[in-house]
């Protein structure tokens, strides 16, 4: 009889005991929402990791693209010149021909035997004057055409050195920032990890839900100036006066994000 009894309250004994490991096992909602906030810190931080190293290669594509857009200019400014050049030095040439063929007429005047050999060459001497002139006039346009192309020049050569400047710092920060961030962005992998194996399936599966559903990925938001943290949507006091006393998780009827109270924020410990 005696052992019966024994039997029985140790029986009893450890369903009690059973009972109190469950009990301590069993996670208040409080520490439900600190910890599903603590996962959305990391995973926002990988997040920002990700938009960054997502940016920075496309602004060293852009300094690219201006280098080599500023030095099709620069090749094509003094393609420009080489022709202005060219063009003065065939009215320069141009100039030397007609004076030579000047100074021979001249030379033919003092053998003319009649009149109509006179006008002729004194008419030949005008046109080659008059053609001086002429070729004198677009050296002058062309001067002042390559004067302002090399200035152009000038202007497209300083901006490519410093673009090209610009390029190669970039380049080195690009490459530093992807070294670090990489390191960076590896641990916060893992305290993604470890956080979430403290987080109940059916709550992770609904956190990672919601954060696909969204741009930003922001899953689980506090409340701010009575509004939603995540659609910015106006919160009734009686939802904000649930969130606050933290019996049940409560989601934004407008966007189901998980809400939770700005006191919980404080008391995350930093990742």
């Amino acid at each position: 009889m005696r052992s019966n009894t024994h039997k029985c309250v140790q029986i009893l004994l450890n369903t009690i005991n059973k009972i109190i490991k469950m009990a301590a096992k069993e996670q208040t909602i409080q520490e439900k929402l600190k910890q599903l906030y603590s996962l959305q810190v990391i995973d926002s931080k990988i997040d920002e990791i990700k938009i960054m190293k997502g940016e920075l290669p496309m602004e060293v594509r852009d300094l690219e693209d201006d280098v080599a857009g500023l030095e099709l200019r620069k090749k094509k400014s003094k393609e420009a010149i080489t022709e202005i050049e060219q063009e003065i030095s065939r009215h320069t040439a141009n100039i030397a021909q007609c004076e030579a063929l000047i100074a021979r007429y001249e030379k033919q005047l003092d053998e003319v035997k009649n009149n109509r050999e006179f006008d002729a060459l004194n008419k030949e001497i005008e046109l080659q004057k008059l053609e001086i002139q002429l070729s004198q006039k677009r050296i002058r346009e062309n001067g002042a055409q390559k004067d302002s192309k090399t200035e152009a020049f000038n202007i497209i050569s300083a901006r490519l050195d410093g673009r090209k400047k610009d390029l190669a710092a970039k380049k080195e920060e690009l490459s530093s920032i992807i070294e670090k961030t990489d390191i960076e962005e590896d641990e916060l992998h893992k305290k993604s990890e470890v956080a979430r194996e403290h987080i109940e399936p059916r709550l992770l599966k609904a956190y990672d839900k919601i954060r696909k559903a969204y741009r930003n990925g922001l899953a689980v938001v506090p409340i701010n100036r009575e509004a939603c943290g995540g659609c910015f949507n106006k919160i009734p006091p009686q939802v904000q006066i649930e969130i606050g006393v933290m019996k049940n998780i409560i989601a934004c009827e407008h966007c189901g994000r998980v809400l939770i109270d700005e006191v919980l924020i404080h008391e995350v410990v930093g990742v």
